[in-house]
Parts: C-alpha cells; structure tokens; sequence
C-alpha cells in the first residue's frame, strides 16, 4: 500500500469518528450549555393612525423617550425588573375593545402619582382598588385606544 494510500484511509477514519463522538454528544442533553435566552424587550414596534402625535402623547403624559433620529441620541431607557409575557386567548374581555390585538403594561414607580399625573393631563385612568400579592393597577388607553396598564410592583416582583 503506499502512504497516500494510508493518509487516505486515516484520514477518513478520523473524519468518521469525529463525526460519531459528535453526534454521541449532540444526542447527550446533559451535555449541552445552557440554552441562550432572551434578556429583555428591546422595543415595542406598533401600528397607529398617527405615528407622531401619538409617540408625543406617550412622552407628555408617560415620559417615553420617542426613538431617537439618530444613531447618537438618547433613547428611553427603562428599569430593570419583572416582565410578563403572556398570551391571552382570542376572546378575551381583558383588553376592552376585542378589536386591540395588544396591551402593554408599563412598570411604575408610584401608582397615586403617576395616576395624578395623568388625569391633571385629561387622562382617564381606572384604578384598580385591589392590592394584588404582586402590586396595584391602573388601565387607561392612549388616544387611539390601546390599552395600557400600569402597575406599581409589590412583593417579590418589586425589584
């Protein structure tokens, strides 16, 4: 046999049995890493009737930054802290109008005052009169009728 012969056949016994331990170990779960997550949300990206207008009322009367035109600005930046992501079955009365397809829920820091904020603003807010193990809420709706909610965490989830 000549050496090119062998270094043949080594080679495609070693290129076989690199992929057997590798599909060995792809099948053994305990010995994979931790699976990548995501670590927060890094926008909220909707439709509205009026894109500006809109983005200003959530900046006057809940101090969301709007998005920056430039890469150099100061984008709204939140707290870190408990975050929900829950889908609602289809017919759910919880949003209000069953044609809003979403709802967000913005942490805050005190309830009474944002809710006095808001409703020096003209804004009508429905607070929640009970204490929940987690924090209190208030829901409103910004001009075009989205609902939002607003919860002042308690409990485990206050940070």
């Amino acid at each position: 046999m000549c050496p090119q012969n062998i270094t043949r056949r080594a080679a495609v016994g070693w290129a076989v049995g690199v992929a057997t331990v590798a599909q060995a170990l792809a099948a053994d779960d305990s010995l994979k890493g931790p699976t990548e997550r995501v670590t927060g949300i890094g926008g909220f990206f909707f439709r509205a009737k009026d894109p500006k207008g809109l983005a200003k009322w959530y900046e006057d009367n809940l101090g969301i930054a709007p998005v920056p035109h430039s890469y150099g600005g100061h984008s709204w930046q939140t707290e870190a802290g408990t975050t929900a992501f829950a889908p609602f079955p289809q017919s759910t009365s919880y949003f209000g109008d069953p044609t809003r397809q979403w709802m967000i829920n913005f942490r805050v820091r005190d309830l009474d005052k944002m809710t006095a904020q808001l409703r020096a603003n003209g804004v009508a807010v429905d607070v929640d009169p009970q204490l929940y193990p987690n924090g209190r809420f208030a829901k409103l709706f910004d001009p075009e009728g989205n609902p939002i909610q607003l919860w002042q965490p308690s409990g485990s989830d206050s940070g």
